[in-house]
C-alpha cells in the first residue's frame, strides 16, 4: 500500500459555484466603489447639508426642517414649483408631437431622408450653452431675428420683448427648450419604428384596418415602451435643466420663469449652502414618484 493512497484529499474551501460568485463580485467591486464615491456620498451629503444652516466657510449646525419651512413660506419657491411643472409638461408634450411626427415622416421611403435626419440632429448636437445664447440673441427686442421677421412680414408693427415681460417669457423658454430637446425624441421613436415587425401591419391590412387604425392599434402600442422611457428621461433632464432658463431669463421677470435649479443656484450665490441643498432635496420626491410610475408602467406592459 502506497503512502499517497493513505493521504486524505484536501477539499477546496470554496465550492465551484461560490468561487464563480466571488470572482463576479471582485469584478464589479471597482464599479460599486466608484458609484459609492461619485454618487452615493454626494447624494447623502447633500441631504445632510439640507438639514443644517451651513454657509460658505462654516460647517453649520443641525437645524432640522427649518430650511424647508423657510422655503415653503416664500412666494419664489411656489413659483419655482409651478414653473418647473409647466415647463416639463408642456415641453414633453410638444417634443412628443414633433418627434413622433418627424419620425413617421422620415420613416417613409423618401429621397434624401439621410440628409434630413442629420439636419434634424443639429439642435441636439449643438452645445446647450451655444444653443440658448443663440435663442437669446433671436429674442432680443432690438436687432433680434424674430422681431425683424415679424415686423418685415407685417405681422406686427411693435417691438416685442419676449424675455422681458411675463406674458411671453415662459413661452419663449419653452420654445427654445423644445427646439433643443426634440431630436432626442425623434431618434428614439425612429429607432422604435424601425423595429416594429412589418407582419403586424400586413395582418392589420388583411383585417381591413385603415391607416388611422393601423397607427392607433399597431404603431402606438409598439412605441409605448420607448415613449415611456423617453418621457422619463426627458422629464428628469428638463426638471434638472439649468442652461435653458439661466441663459435666457435667469428666472425672471419677477420669477415668471423661476425653476428649482435656478433657485438652488441663487442660494449658492448668497452662500447659504443649507437652503440651496434644501431646494434640491425638495425635488427628490417628485422625481422618485416619476421614476416609480414609469417603472410600474413598463412592468405592467411586460406582464
Amino acid at each position: 500500500m502506497s503512502l499517497a493512497a493513505d493521504t486524505p484529499t484536501r477539499r477546496p474551501w470554496l465550492s465551484g459555484s461560490a468561487r464563480v460568485k466571488l470572482f463576479a463580485y471582485l469584478l464589479v467591486a471597482p464599479v460599486i466603489l466608484l458609484i459609492l464615491g461619485l454618487v452615493a456620498y454626494p447624494f447623502l451629503f447633500a441631504i445632510w447639508v439640507s438639514f443644517t444652516d451651513m454657509v460658505v466657510g462654516s460647517v453649520g449646525n443641525f437645524v432640522g426642517f427649518k430650511n424647508f419651512e423657510y422655503l415653503a413660506k416664500t412666494a419664489t419657491f411656489w413659483s419655482a414649483i409651478w414653473n418647473t411643472i409647466t415647463i416639463v409638461l408642456v415641453s414633453d408634450v410638444l417634443k412628443l408631437v414633433i418627434g413622433l411626427g418627424l419620425a413617421l415622416l422620415v420613416h417613409q421611403n423618401l429621397p434624401g431622408r439621410g440628409i434630413f435626419r442629420s439636419f434634424l440632429m443639429l439642435p441636439w448636437a449643438m452645445p446647450a450653452f451655444v444653443a440658448f445664447l443663440t435663442w437669446r440673441v433671436l429674442y432680443q427686442p432690438i436687432g433680434g431675428g424674430i422681431n425683424l421677421i415679424l415686423t418685415q412680414l407685417g405681422i406686427t408693427d411693435q417691438i416685442i420683448d419676449f424675455l422681458g415681460q411675463r406674458s411671453t417669457a415662459m413661452g419663449s423658454v419653452i420654445v427654445a427648450s423644445v427646439w433643443r430637446g426634440f431630436p432626442f425624441w425623434f431618434v428614439s421613436i425612429l429607432a422604435a419604428l424601425q423595429s416594429v415587425p412589418k407582419e403586424l401591419y400586413e395582418a392589420a391590412i388583411v383585417d381591413g384596418a385603415n391607416a388611422w387604425q393601423r397607427f392607433w392599434n399597431v404603431t402606438i402600442p409598439s412605441l409605448m415602451p420607448v415613449i415611456i422611457v423617453t418621457t422619463l428621461l426627458s422629464s428628469i433632464w428638463t426638471a434638472n435643466g439649468f442652461e435653458h432658463v439661466w441663459l435666457l431669463t435667469a428666472g425672471g421677470p419677477s420669477d415668471a420663469t423661476m425653476v428649482f435649479p435656478v433657485l438652488a443656484y441663487y442660494g449658492m450665490q448668497t452662500q447659504r449652502i443649507g437652503e440651496a441643498a434644501a431646494v434640491s432635496v425638495y425635488m427628490l420626491p417628485v422625481l422618485a414618484i416619476l421614476v416609480i410610475f414609469a417603472t410600474s408602467l413598463m412592468m405592467r406592459r411586460e406582464e
